[in-house]
C-alpha cells in the first residue's frame, strides 16, 4: 500500500471510507431453492481486484457459512468477534449462509465445538467439491449432504428470527419471558444449534440496527441509544460496538 492510500488521520485505508471499497468488489446475494430454503439463508458470491492488498473487515453474525475459494471448501462457524481477511489481486468466493441454527444436522455435533474456529468441509460433508463452483452445482452438492429433519433446528431458527424482527428484545429476561422457558434451556439450546449464546445474539441484532442508522446518515444521541438498547452507560456500548466490528460507531460510519 503506498503511502498516499492513508488515512492522514490514522491508518485508514482510503479505500474504505465513504463506499469508496465498492469501486473494488463486486456483491451478488442468490436466494436458494425452495427445497433448501429450510437449511440455506442466501449464497454469497464476491469478486474483487485490488492491486495492492486490502484489509476486508467482516462483521459477524450468528450464522455458519460454507466458503468455496481456490479449489478447498471450509466451513466457517460463528464468530464472536469481528475479522479481519486480506484481499489481493483479481479472486473471489464463493459461499452459503446457512439460517442461524440450522447448521447441526449437517455437523452432527453441538455447533458451538465449531465457534471461532473453521474446518475442513469435508469433516461435515465428506469428499467431493462441486464442479464449477456456482448456484446450480453447489445446490446439488448440498441435496446429496441432506440430513435429516430437525425440528430442534427450527425452533433455533425462529428464535434468532424473533430476536431480529422485535427491537424491544434487548435482554436475555426479556426474551425468556417471551418464550416461556428458563434461562437455562434457552443456553443449551443456542450451544448446541446456533454456536454463541442468546445475550450475544441479541446484542449483534440491536447494534445492527445501530450500523443501519449510521449507513443513512443518521444523527443518533449515543448516550440516550446506550440506555435504550439496555446499556449501563454509553462506554459499555462503545465497548461492545469495538468488540463486534473493531471500531468505534463513529469511526464505522465513515465507511459510508
Amino acid at each position: 500500500m503506498n503511502k498516499r492510500d492513508i488515512d492522514p488521520r490514522g491508518d485508514r485505508d482510503v479505500r474504505e471510507l465513504g463506499s469508496a471499497w465498492t469501486r473494488f468488489q463486486r456483491h451478488a446475494f442468490p436466494s436458494p431453492s425452495p427445497d433448501l430454503a429450510r437449511y440455506v439463508e442466501r449464497y454469497w458470491v464476491v469478486s474483487w481486484n485490488y492491486r495492492e492488498p486490502y484489509r476486508q473487515l467482516i462483521v459477524p453474525y450468528p450464522n455458519v457459512h460454507l466458503t468455496f475459494r481456490d479449489g478447498r471448501a471450509t466451513v466457517n462457524g460463528v464468530s464472536s468477534g469481528h475479522q479481519i481477511k486480506v484481499l489481493e489481486g483479481n479472486n473471489g468466493v464463493f459461499g452459503v449462509e446457512f439460517r442461524p441454527g440450522c447448521f447441526r444436522p449437517f455437523l452432527r455435533a453441538p455447533v458451538s465445538t465449531i465457534t471461532d474456529r473453521s474446518i475442513d468441509a469435508g469433516e461435515a460433508f465428506g469428499p467431493g467439491l462441486p464442479d464449477p463452483i456456482e448456484v446450480e452445482t453447489v445446490e446439488r452438492f448440498l441435496r446429496a449432504c441432506l440430513p435429516e429433519p430437525d425440528p430442534r433446528a427450527e425452533e433455533a431458527a425462529d428464535i434468532v428470527a424473533k430476536i431480529a424482527a422485535n427491537p424491544e428484545i434487548t435482554r436475555v429476561d426479556v426474551l425468556v419471558r417471551a418464550l416461556d422457558t428458563s434461562v437455562r434451556q434457552l443456553q443449551r439450546l443456542f450451544a448446541e444449534y446456533v454456536g454463541i449464546g442468546p445475550k450475544w445474539v441479541i446484542r449483534r441484532y440491536r447494534l445492527h440496527e445501530v450500523t443501519e442508522r449510521l449507513a443513512k446518515g443518521a444523527e443518533i444521541d449515543w448516550a440516550s441509544l446506550a440506555a435504550q438498547l439496555g446499556y449501563a452507560d454509553q462506554a459499555h456500548f462503545v465497548r461492545d460496538f469495538k468488540k463486534m466490528f473493531g471500531e468505534s460507531p463513529t469511526w464505522y460510519a465513515e465507511r459510508y
